[in-house]
C-alpha cells in the first residue's frame, strides 16, 4: 500500500535532524527531499489549520522556531508529527508527504506571499497571543 493513492512512492527512510528542524525523506522511487519543521507545522492538514471547507483555513503564524519532538506511525500509509507547540492532530499521508516535497518550493512562497498580506510574521516574537478560552468564571455575567 503506497497511502491513499496507489501510485504514490512509500517513504523508506524518515529522519529528524533536530539541530537544522529539518525532516529528510527517502523514496521507494530513490527521490529524497527536507522539509523544514516550520513548514510541515505551517502546511499541517488537521481540520484546526485547514477547515472542514474551503475558504475556512487559517494562516498559521510565528511557527519559525516550532520543533518536531516525535512522529508516531499511522497505519503503513501516514505520520503524526509531534510538534513543540503541542500540535499533535495532523496526519500527513504518504500521498500528502510526496505532494508537499515535490511543490515545496512553491507552497512556501505561496505562504510568504500570504503572510506579507495579512501583515503577519513566521517569528513567534512578532504575533499576538492567541485568543484566550472562556472558562466557566469569566463566561457568564450576572
Amino acid at each position: 500500500m503506497a497511502g491513499l493513492n496507489s501510485d504514490t512512492p512509500i517513504p523508506t527512510e524518515i529522519k529528524l535532524h533536530q539541530k537544522s528542524r529539518i525532516l529528510e525523506l527517502a523514496f521507494e522511487n530513490g527521490e529524497r527531499f527536507e522539509l523544514s519543521y516550520e513548514f510541515l507545522r505551517v502546511f499541517t492538514p488537521s481540520a484546526e489549520a485547514r477547515g472542514h471547507a474551503p475558504g475556512q483555513e487559517t494562516l498559521q503564524v510565528g511557527k519559525r522556531d516550532v520543533e518536531i519532538l516525535g512522529i508516531e506511525p499511522v497505519g503503513n500509509y501516514a505520520i503524526k508529527p509531534v510538534f513543540s507547540d503541542g500540535h499533535d492532530s495532523g496526519l500527513f499521508s504518504w500521498d500528502m508527504l510526496h505532494t508537499l516535497c515535490i511543490h515545496r518550493d512553491e507552497l512556501w512562497q505561496a505562504y510568504l506571499d500570504r503572510l506579507a498580506e495579512a501583515g503577519a510574521s513566521r517569528d513567534p516574537g512578532e504575533c499576538p497571543p492567541p485568543p484566550a478560552k472562556p472558562t466557566p468564571s469569566c463566561a457568564v455575567k450576572r
